[in-house]
Formats: structure tokens, sequence, C-alpha cells
């Protein structure tokens, strides 16, 4: 006799916010799914959409077992996390930590239309406040339209049945929906002085550039150029220039036949030898090893 136990269905609440969307997976379902490989990092336990959310409030002196995702994409809204208050507009987002004391509201003369999530498991919590409070816990973001999908995605599978291939396909999803958020708002916006640097660099692969012109290009100081690009690469404009030179040689090794010292004088080194060593520190082999490996 089959004992698999039959998936119990989703809990919709019925009042509310007019066309609002809310599933919520039973406590029982979510401790199991948090046993098992592939929802065990990162599970979504709750999950809507709250249009025009009118008198919206919510308050947890003792914070909430999950961490709590907010996507506002119209009006306005404020959360409070540790008696700290964070303002929420049109495409800003924030992440509340498992535990930590909050409450949040919507506008009373501009009420928001808010996307959330809650998320547990071991990953959750690195994942979405890593993540999303990089600079601070509010994410202004470039590309909301992009965002809103996969939470309509998200929320759809969950609305759909909460099985565990579901529930997996959802946890998918979140992963999607929360690194999507932390590269938009790492990402230079289009015309920024950091995206026309980064598109200048893109052009000089063949040569070498001081970051005192670089900054004098795009209007900034060398300091908070070379800033910028720290925040947005993990490194400065000279390292951001070199992986892109040394993604140019490997890409003339793997598919031209090019003698490597041509290859050298393509990416701006006039010594192929001193190309060859700068090659092999980055990579731990040297441009002839690596053009005979096999690849794919």
């Amino acid at each position: 006799m089959d004992e698999t136990p039959i998936p119990l269905k989703p809990h919709y609440r019925v009042e509310g916010f007019e066309h609002q969307r809310l599933c919520v997976l039973p406590r029982p379902q979510a401790v199991t799914a948090l046993g098992v490989a592939g929802t065990r990092r990162l599970l979504v336990t709750d999950a809507g959409y709250f249009p025009v959310a009118r008198g919206h409030r919510r308050v947890r002196p003792r914070g909430c077992a999950e961490t709590v995702v907010l996507l506002c994409v119209a009006g306005r809204g404020s959360v409070t996390i540790a008696g700290e208050v964070h303002h929420l507009s049109s495409a800003t987002a924030i992440a509340i930590t498992a535990g930590a004391p909050h409450s949040y509201q919507a506008s009373e003369d501009d009420p928001w239309t808010i996307w959330w999530l809650h998320v547990r498991g071991t990953d959750a919590e690195e994942l979405a406040v890593q993540t999303l409070g990089r600079q601070s816990p509010v994410t202004r973001l470039r590309s909301l339209d992009r965002v809103v999908a996969l939470f309509d995605e998200l929320v759809t599978s969950l609305e759909r049945r909460l099985s565990p291939p579901q529930l997996l396909l959802a946890s998918g999803i979140a992963w999607n929906l929360l690194t999507r958020i932390a590269a938009d708002s790492i990402v230079p916006s289009e015309g920024s002085p950091l995206e026309r640097a980064m598109r200048y660099l893109e052009t000089r692969v063949d040569g070498n550039i001081q970051v005192s012109e670089l900054a004098a290009l795009v209007g900034m100081s060398p300091s908070h150029l070379s800033a910028l690009f720290r925040q947005a690469t993990g490194s400065g404009p000279a390292a951001f220039h070199t992986s892109l030179r040394m993604s140019h040689a490997r890409n003339l090794l793997d598919t031209t036949s090019l003698p490597v010292r041509e290859i050298a004088a393509a990416v701006g080194y006039a010594d192929p030898l001193y190309f060859s060593r700068h090659f092999r520190r980055l990579h731990g082999l040297n441009p002839t090893a690596y053009r005979s490996l096999h690849k794919g």
C-alpha cells in the first residue's frame, strides 16, 4: 500500500485587500521540508501580493521565525527594525532578519503595493540579508519588472500546489529572486560614471590606462572612482581592467591559433614573457598549457 502522505492544501486568506494573493505553507509540512535536501537550505514558507494595501500593518515585537523580504512596487510605507525606521517607495526592497523585533505599515495617504515572502533554511538569513543589505537595509532596484516577474512565478508555483516538487521549484525561484535583487542593486546604472568607466575599459583591453586618467574622463576623483569599483566588483579599476584583458586573452587562446606573443600584444602586453607570468599567476598555468586543456 502506498503510504506517501498527500500534501496539505495551501491556506488562502479570503478577506483582506482586493485582488491580493496569499499562500502559507502549513508549519508541519515546513518542518518536513527543512529536513530534505533541496529545500533544507532555502524554503519559502509564506509568499504573497498586497495591492494598494490601505491599513496594512504588522507588529512583531519578538520578531518572526522566518527572514522576511518586502518589495514595494508602488506607493509608500515604512519598516521599523530594532527601533530604526526605514522608508520604502516604488522599486525598493528590504530584508528583516529572523528574530529581529520589527513592524511595518503602509502609508495612510499613499498605501504601498508589495510583494513579500518569508524564507527559512540554513542559508536563508545570509542570502537575504547579506545580499539585499550591502549598502543599507533598503535596496533600490533598477530592473523592477524582472524581479516582479520572479515574484509572480514564485507565488503562482505555490498557489498551484504545495507538493515537495513545487516547494523545490519555489526554492529555486527564491534563490534566483534574491540573487537578482542583489546583482541589480550592485550593477551600475546606465550612464553613471562607474558604468561609463567600465565601458571605456572594455574598449581598451589592448592598452594600459591610469586610474587618474580614467577618473578625469568620467568627471570623478580617483579615490571616489576606486571606491565605487571596489563596491561593485570587489577590486579596484586596475584589477577590473586586468580581468577584462585576461578574459580576451583566454578567448583568443580558445578560438584562434595565434602565437602567444601576438595574443600578448593584443591585450596590451609588450613583453610576452611578462604576459605569460601574469597569466600563470592568475590561472595557475601558462597560456600554452591553458590552450591545450580540453574544455566543454
